[in-house]
């Protein structure tokens, strides 16, 4: 391997804090309103044991962190991934802010993760490793504090886990303390299609304000996890055409279009996408550069960087996963004329629904998939029709744009709460 082959790693949350700081410097926020909302609220680091199935003892380590909390409790996800780093938390607690800010529900960002692989545990491991971490990071966690939701590697399984924890400690059912719950543990309808469905709102929009024709669009999506597999279901009952799609094994690409429902039950079968007759195996990193029209990242972060942004050549980009683009990449696809729709705004429908299911939970009430979906769409439309405002009025991208929305939004309520004592 030559050595332009070997990239630094990027720290997710220097990207978070330079984001946030182009923010700041176009909204000339003051000195001590930036030192207050470039650093988190709190951050918790926890070891803990857990007893493996051989009788062996693990200790495991995790993190809560809680960015701002001055529009509302702390919300965002669990993961559990081998790479989970504290940097990594802080910026996705971060953008949690600017996301529950972009789309006006009050909330303040906050994020957790354990360093795990999941898929080396059994069930039991697993349950035993979810209730044990729940419980350290209690001391942060409530359904008027912190309401964690699944993110990576975590599901409704493992929320409905930490809602029991939850609520065993305190004596009674508290379903409002998680999202993502099972529908039958007060989870919303439609929450599982959430982040998918809040990202094809955003891209219907963007192409009708770029003059793209969804039903002649070629779409190609990293990440065929369940925003990815999701959104290339919703993106063909559009009418549009899904030519690529990859999962963490690698991918599949054929120029006359992929049936997804057949893609979906041959990874359910052999647990990749890659050997699906009659497409052509690609990695990762080639599926972000295949022609298409629309790009969906919906994978990890750090994936369009300035080593490949100015080989894409999708007209539009839809962030489906957290910060995939970095901000060297962002002025490159700037320049390139490509249109990005920013995480904050675009997976924001994942949250959004989030919010209802504790609304539900809180009022002891159960809403219809039409009716969320409904919620949804004007909240999404809404959010996408401000932050283009901004964009087109300032001359700027569209992340920039919802930057200046989020950031205005959060700085204006910790501006009035002041500061205590």
């Amino acid at each position: 391997m030559t050595t332009e082959n070997i990239a630094a790693p990027i720290n997710p949350w220097a990207v978070a804090q330079q984001q946030f700081d182009l923010a700041a410097e176009r909204l000339q926020l003051d000195d001590a309103m930036r030192r207050v909302l470039r650093e988190p609220r709190r951050e918790l680091t926890v070891h803990f044991p857990v007893k493996m199935d051989d009788g062996s003892v693990e200790v495991f380590t995790g993190y809560r962190v809680q960015h701002n909390l001055g529009r509302g409790p702390a919300k965002g996800g669990i993961r559990y991934h081998q790479d989970v780093t504290l940097d990594e938390v802080k910026a996705l607690a971060m953008w949690m802010t600017w996301k529950c800010a972009v789309v006006g529900i009050p909330y303040g960002g906050g994020k957790g993760g354990v360093i795990v692989d999941p898929k080396k545990l059994s069930i039991k491991e697993l349950e035993a490793l979810t209730r044990r971490f729940f419980t350290e990071i209690e001391v942060l966690v409530g359904p008027e504090k912190d309401i964690p939701a699944p993110d990576v590697n975590t599901n409704a399984q493992v929320m409905a886990w930490m809602m029991d924890t939850y609520s065993m400690h305190v004596g009674y059912t508290v379903p409002g303390v998680v999202t993502g719950k099972p529908i039958s543990l007060g989870g919303s309808e439609g929450r599982n299609e959430a982040t998918a469905r809040g990202t094809v709102y955003c891209i219907i929009e963007a192409v009708r304000h770029l003059g793209i024709e969804l039903d002649k669009a070629r779409v190609a999506i990293q990440g065929f996890g369940n925003a990815g597999s999701i959104a290339a279901q919703l993106i063909t009952a559009e009418k549009a055409t899904v030519v690529a799609v990859s999962d963490s094994t690698g991918g599949i690409h054929n120029p006359n279009g992929l049936e997804i429902n057949r893609v979906i039950g041959w990874k359910q079968e052999h647990g990749t996408v890659q050997g699906f007759p009659g497409a052509k195996d690609i990695s990762n990193a080639q599926l972000l550069e295949v022609e298409c029209d629309i790009l969906i990242p919906a994978a990890l972060e750090n994936q369009i960087t300035a080593r490949n942004a100015d080989n894409i050549k999708a007209r539009l980009v839809a962030e489906a996963a957290n910060g995939p683009t970095t901000p060297e990449a962002d002025e490159i696809l700037w320049k390139k004329s490509i249109f990005m729709i920013p995480d904050i705004l675009c997976n924001a429908g994942g949250v959004t629904v989030s919010y209802f299911e504790w609304v539900q939970d809180l009022n002891r009430d159960h809403w219809s998939e039409q009716v969320v979906n409904e919620k949804l769409k004007v909240i999404m439309v809404k959010a996408f029709q401000e932050t283009l405002a901004i964009a087109r009025r300032e001359q700027i991208y569209m992340r920039t744009a919802a930057y200046l929305l989020a950031v205005k939004r959060v700085a204006e309520a910790t501006q009035m709460r002041g500061l205590y004592p």
